[in-house]
């Protein structure tokens, strides 16, 4: 995987940030989602290096990037945090301005980065999820029950750090294989890269308090959002799978239409895991959403 990338790591307020680079051109950043690596993108990645200069980083917690302690606030995986490392990332490469790819928590975390810094986001594509404060507001009992992921991990420590370092392959095959399509979709070398990762140590409580977080002081950033009256002012298209939860559960452009001016988007024909499972479609819908800044006569 990402033979044609080259690897790079760098450190910002003392954690790792590990990620890849490729291609030329506009800079994209790429975002995974849980419990993953940046390795899902490696059915994309290869296709939009063609035409951008792409980043590609592992989140803090997850992958080859560090994992800090935990905090009582959980401040250090906040989003906000976590989109200080993204930006911090592209900044390490020269890039100021660039385009936001992201896939379920690194969606979150794009969100975020657009929200606090948006005179460095030029335009975002968010997949499969609606936003945070609205998915914790509205959940329903068929959520709950698709995404019990949400609720375990959030559940005071030790216990479900304990549980899932009793068997970490065991909670990767159970969370990702629970889905629409089962293991089907995942390359063999992608599947082995996340059962490898998280069974680094410190990896369970770090899932963990990436989704404590969210439950917690996400939501506080997200209400402050929202009582100010801030909206994202880039353009942002949204896609779901057909077969996954969030459109199922949520009126995903509708609730994404509260929280930016300029939104697009609709289904794939696959399940919650785009990348790995729709990558055809992704780039279909990809490339010319991020080739428009081209097309605008802006710098290539």
């Amino acid at each position: 995987m990402f033979t044609s990338f080259s690897s790079f790591d760098l450190s910002r307020d003392g954690v790792r940030l590990h990620g890849r680079i490729g291609g030329r051109g506009a800079p994209l950043l790429l975002l995974h989602g849980h419990p993953q690596t940046h390795a899902i993108w490696h059915r994309t990645a290869p296709a939009l290096a063609e035409h951008f200069t792409v980043i590609a980083i592992d989140l803090r917690g997850y992958g080859d990037s560090g994992r800090p302690a935990a905090d009582a606030q959980h401040v250090r995986y906040s989003k906000r945090e976590m989109a200080l490392d993204a930006l911090a990332a592209m900044q390490h490469h020269g890039f100021d301005r660039f385009g936001v790819l992201a896939h379920d928590r690194g969606a979150r975390v794009a969100h975020r980065l657009a929200a606090d810094h948006p005179s460095a986001v030029e335009r975002l594509m968010l997949l499969d999820i609606a936003p945070t404060l609205a998915m914790y507001e509205n959940t329903t009992e068929a959520f709950a029950r698709a995404y019990w992921h949400w609720f375990f991990l959030i559940q005071p420590p030790p216990l479900p750090e304990a549980l899932i370092d009793a068997d970490p392959v065991r909670y990767v095959r159970s969370v990702m294989g629970g889905r629409h399509a089962g293991l089907a979709p995942f390359a063999p070398d992608a599947l082995a890269e996340y059962e490898r990762c998280i069974a680094i140590e410190g990896t369970a409580q770090a899932l963990c308090e990436d989704y404590r977080a969210s439950a917690s002081i996400d939501l506080d950033h997200d209400r402050a959002d929202v009582a100010a009256g801030r909206k994202l002012a880039q353009p942002l298209r949204v896609l779901w799978g057909e077969h996954g939860v969030v459109g199922r559960c949520f009126d995903v452009l509708a609730l994404w239409r509260e929280r930016a001016l300029e939104v697009s988007g609709g289904t794939l024909p696959c399940g919650h895991y785009i990348p790995e499972e729709a990558p055809s479609e992704l780039l279909a819908e990809a490339l010319p959403f991020f080739l428009q800044r081209k097309e605008q006569g802006q710098r290539p």
